[in-house]
């Protein structure tokens, strides 16, 4: 049975069901075993993902499916988007190994963490790195630096499982109710609302860059439930007017 302390590894888009069955395979002899996948190619469940994986089948049994990154993610509070291209994107850029030891931290802070990998011809959108909190990147020969999926997923299961097992711990004071990726989500698109309602996104031809850093400022800076439910309501205090007395709450 899974683990709820262990991070699930997230499949966006995998194009190949052999490669999915080589990432359930290495994540199982690490000790991994929470295996998401988004709108794979070619269908789920793949008859070569389950000859690829051998005697991890179980983590394709278990594997759940979505329709996109927002969903996979709804239930956890910070993700790690695995990519070596670079972006134009304010975030920490992390080895495997330092993002394995802050995870096992926020872990035992009580957040819930995830590892993003993207699909193998061109990796993650700009616009799901966007979501994650940080960056992992595999110190690779620069002349050289793709990865295939499943050796990017046997880094990042490798580093864990040499981590030793996360313990439990008081957490921190201040984190105790992180907010989840998705309610983090919901803040970015009520910003945006509130703002296009403003005419703030101008010229037009920048509206989508805008929105973009808007949406990764608010990924990175790890929020607490209490803050976001401020802050929509303050959004919704600006919309109406100058009204003292409303309380703060969710969108």
């Amino acid at each position: 049975m899974s683990s709820p302390a262990l991070p699930p590894v997230i499949l966006v888009r995998p194009q190949m069901g052999e490669n999915i069955g080589a990432v359930a395979r290495v994540m199982w002899n690490f000790g991994l075993d929470r295996l998401r996948l988004v709108a794979p190619r070619d269908g789920w469940p793949n008859p070569a993902a389950v000859a690829m994986a051998s005697g991890a089948g179980r983590l394709l049994d278990a594997a759940a499916t979505f329709d996109d990154l927002a969903a996979a993610a709804a239930d956890l509070t910070f993700l790690y988007a695995a990519t070596a291209r670079p972006r134009e994107l304010t975030k920490p850029v992390l080895t495997p190994r330092a993002a394995v030891a802050e995870a096992r931290a926020r872990i035992a802070a009580g957040e819930r963490v995830g590892f993003v990998l993207g699909p193998e011809r061109a990796g993650l959108e700009t616009a799901e790195v966007a979501r994650a909190g940080a960056i992992v990147s595999v110190p690779v020969n620069p002349a050289f630096p793709s990865l295939n999926l499943a050796q990017c997923a046997a880094i990042l299961a490798y580093e864990w499982a040499c981590a030793g097992e996360a313990r439990p711990a008081a957490r921190a004071a201040g984190r105790a109710d992180p907010a989840s990726v998705i309610e983090v989500e919901r803040l970015s698109a009520h910003l945006e609302r509130r703002l296009e309602a403003a005419g703030f996104f101008f010229p037009a031809d920048r509206a989508a860059v805008m929105k973009l850093m808007l949406r990764n400022a608010l990924a990175r800076l790890g929020l607490m439930r209490t803050e976001v439910q401020t802050i929509h309501g303050i959004l919704r205090q600006l919309a109406r007017g100058a009204r003292p007395g409303r309380g703060a709450g969710g969108d």
